[in-house]
């Protein structure tokens, strides 16, 4: 049984859904009511899109009265997994923000724990139980789209191991290096380098877990164009897009999921997950 804490956000077909209200209290607590309308003996499986700390609270407050319920079995599905890139302490003074929803995630002792294209293996690490969907169907999807004959672009170091994952996925998509430099104390991005010389004028494919304001992915398209690129497609499974699309008009074709939230007439392609899990 499915319980879709988020209304909009239906990743699972076919599946009989339990009905809840939820609401927040003039105080901000999140609260729910689920109807007991349910054999209790049946694997729950809860998906929700935690975009903040009520989400999470949310959460908690379900699995609590699922419990309360007598529900044994419980899985989650949150696709986009919360301060993922927060995933060591760059600085002094700084949290491990992802250890500290994973330890939360973990008090509540869920059967399993799925997540859509994990930011690194630092979220795999310390989340319990836990079972990490790769964006390789996701990609595969986007070259359907836009054709095959590409290149493979990785942003930065970062994404390496698991862009050559890809690669081998689709059957050896050739690869494109390349990287840059981060001000940790003030995040500014610079020193842009792609590692081949010519690129023929091939469309290249930039591959990517998160985009936020999109400050790597122009940067990197910059250089992409000094080295005879083609046309130009961003893919991201997690779609954040902060600054809007206008900043990312240098690209072709933009492609991401509904992992993080939806799009509604915006210059964004998205393949919903529902195709994907």
């Amino acid at each position: 049984m499915i319980l879709n804490l988020d209304p909009k956000f239906a990743p699972f077909q076919n599946q009989e859904e339990i009905k809840f209200q939820s609401f927040t209290f003039s105080g901000g607590e999140p609260h729910i009511k689920i109807a007991p309308d349910f054999d209790p003996n049946r694997k729950v499986t809860i998906t929700h899109r935690l975009n903040s700390f009520n989400d999470l609270g949310l959460l908690c407050v379900t699995v609590d009265a699922l419990r309360r319920m007598d529900v044994k079995i419980i899985d989650l599905f949150i696709p986009y997994f919360p301060a993922a890139r927060q995933d060591r302490v760059m600085i002094p003074g700084e949290p491990l923000s992802v250890k500290v929803y994973a330890d939360i995630i973990n008090a509540m002792q869920l059967n399993k724990v799925f997540v859509f294209d994990a930011h690194s293996e630092v979220t795999p690490a310390l989340l319990n139980n836990s079972t990490v969907i790769p964006n390789y169907t996701f990609i595969k999807e986007v070259l359907n789209r836009i054709g095959e004959n590409v290149k493979l672009i990785s942003p930065d170091g970062g994404a390496l191991k698991k862009i050559y994952k890809v690669s081998e996925f689709l059957g050896g998509v050739e690869v494109v290096e390349c990287s840059k430099s981060r001000d940790v104390k003030t995040g500014k991005l610079s020193g842009f380098k792609v590692y081949n010389e010519d690129l023929q004028g091939m469309d290249c494919l930039i591959v990517d877990d998160i985009c936020d304001g999109g400050g790597t992915f122009v940067g990197l398209a910059e250089e992409l164009k000094k080295k005879n690129a083609g046309k130009l497609y961003l893919a991201v499974s997690h779609g954040i897009f902060n600054k809007g699309f206008e900043v990312l008009n240098c690209f072709d074709g933009i492609f991401t999921t509904n992992s993080f939230k939806d799009f509604e007439g915006e210059s964004v392609q998205v393949i919903g997950l529902d195709q994907l899990v």
